[in-house]
């Protein structure tokens, strides 16, 4: 017989190929955004893409939303 472990993935927030830190499992990722967009502003309008598995964590990406000014 063959036994099934499971383990908690942590998070992973990624912009601009920074990652930022996981403030904590409670909250949403899109509280995320929220909690960083006084730090990082762009991430108001910023697309959100994930999660991603990447092995040993759930990868969530911060996308700057392109436009053109005018």
């Amino acid at each position: 017989m063959s036994s099934l472990t499971t383990a908690i993935l942590r998070r992973e927030f990624r912009y601009q190929g920074a990652t930022l830190p996981d403030p904590g499992p409670a909250i949403s990722p899109e509280q995320v955004r929220e909690l960083y967009t006084p730090q990082y502003p762009e991430l108001a309008t910023a697309v959100m893409t994930g999660p991603e598995d990447c092995g040993n964590a759930l990868r969530y990406t911060f996308s700057r939303a392109i436009g053109s000014k005018g």
